[in-house]
């Protein structure tokens, strides 16, 4: 029997019965005492350890059987954290899955080296930036995209929050933006791509992946707290669509930034967006306009590029309030397998220069 093992941290004062009630409540949600003696030994999760760990808090470790998450990234999010979600100061800092359950799911399809080779990118950082304001026209964002390709900047995508507003309607924005890009790589001889957002009603989801496709979307902007971890695995996993996913955190951040309650930082933005098939994960960086720790960083950035099966190692991409000046410090922090996202600051002045010397700087990393 194989095991999904999770670490907690808890409050030191109630852990006794928290630990008691997150192994039963995670599985069978049932009088243990009422349980058949199976269901007691094989279902309920078992405790592994439980140590004091300082400033009041405990560490435990716990089994469960990899039979209850019936090897669906959906009812496994449910096993990590359904109901413990609503159980004050608990904290799920580590997941270690067994091989059969990761063995399950495809991951990314292209991974760091797929990327590399549909950018043309051989080791250097990859840049990307995102189109913006909300409120800009399709035709608007369009001509910023076309400055973008003429810059070589790799991967342009959406604004996360471009859904299908009126004055960029999400059909019309596709096909435009997607036509600007194709047609300003031939003409500047640049392998730039264009990521839509797919912020989608779910019953729209999957067609409007295949149509950005099929409109010469090189790229796709999925939102997994907003549509679903197991929409990004539908989406990564269809041979229509079969183009890279860049993810991103929108809505996500209760579930990791109190330190004290939901899960790790690396757990949310890196393993279970490469267990969804994320090829690229968006995240904010630290000293940005959002307050990650280098430390958090660096165990998103690392969980991204570690071993997780057979799963492909993914990009990380460090954003949120990034300045042009910032762009040597990130890329050494960081190194060349990493996804440089700016925005906003690249309006600063003339658009083109700007995103012109990112290009410039990031080719002196190529070797």
């Amino acid at each position: 029997m194989s095991s999904i093992q999770i670490t907690y941290h808890l409050n030191s004062d109630t852990s006794k019965e928290v630990i008691e009630a997150i192994r039963v409540e995670q599985t069978i949600e049932f009088p243990f005492d009422l349980a058949p003696e199976w269901i007691q030994e094989q279902v309920v999760g078992q405790v592994v350890s439980s140590k004091e760990i300082g400033n009041a808090k405990t560490e435990v470790v716990i089994d469960y059987n990899t039979d209850t998450t019936g090897y669906e990234i959906g009812q496994m999010l449910n096993v990590v954290w359904g109901n413990v979600s609503m159980f004050p100061d608990v904290r799920v800092t580590k997941i270690d899955f067994p091989e059969d359950f990761l063995n399950s799911f495809k991951g990314p399809r292209f991974g760091i080296s797929g990327v590399r080779e549909i950018l043309g990118a051989k080791k250097r950082p990859i840049l990307a930036t995102a189109l913006k304001p909300m409120g800009l026209s399709s035709a608007e964002l369009a001509k910023i995209a076309t400055v973008m390709v003429e810059a070589g900047i790799d991967l342009i995508k959406d604004d996360h929050s471009l859904a299908n507003q009126p004055w960029a309607k999400w059909n019309e924005r596709v096909k435009v933006i997607a036509g600007a890009v194709v047609k300003a790589n031939q003409k500047f001889n640049r392998k730039s791509v264009y990521a839509p957002s797919i912020n989608r009603p779910a019953e729209e989801i999957l067609e409007s992946a295949i149509t950005a496709r099929k409109l010469g979307s090189g790229a796709l902007m999925v939102l997994p707290g907003v549509s679903g971890f197991d929409t990004v695995r539908m989406i990564a996993d269809n041979d229509e669509v079969s183009i890279p996913l860049m993810s991103h955190p929108s809505f996500l951040g209760s579930h990791f930034m109190n330190s004290n309650h939901g899960l790790n930082h690396e757990i949310v933005l890196a393993t279970l967006m490469r267990l969804s098939g994320a090829d690229i994960s968006v995240f904010p960086n630290y000293g940005g306009r959002f307050s990650f720790s280098k430390e958090e960083c660096t165990k998103i950035a690392d969980s991204c590029r570690a071993k997780l099966g057979n799963m492909k190692p993914i990009f990380p991409s460090p954003g949120g309030g990034m300045t042009i000046e910032r762009i040597p410090e990130i890329a050494t922090f960081f190194g060349k397998d990493t996804f440089l996202l700016i925005g906003g600051a690249l309006h600063r002045g003339n658009l083109l220069d700007n995103a012109k010397s990112l290009r410039t700087y990031v080719e002196t990393l190529e070797n």
